[in-house]
């Protein structure tokens, strides 16, 4: 398992564990990273991240995309 942080742009890949306390669980599966769901990074900028997961691009800091292992 490695962060989301460390994805090749581009690459489809599979969500296989969200970390972070209770809050932050909470937010992130309520945006639609949960566990085995696809997910692609469509570009990356210092750091923070550009997905698409469950058909919806989402931008998120680096300190969020740490938290999801693919």
């Amino acid at each position: 398992m490695l962060p989301l942080s460390y994805a090749t742009p581009g690459e489809a890949n599979v969500i296989r564990k969200v970390s972070g306390n209770p809050e932050v669980k909470k937010h992130l599966e309520d945006m639609g990273f949960v566990v085995g769901a696809p997910i692609i990074v469509v570009s990356t900028v210092n750091g923070n991240l550009i997905v698409n997961v469950k058909n919806t691009k989402v931008a998120l800091d680096k300190e969020l995309a740490a938290k999801i292992m693919i």
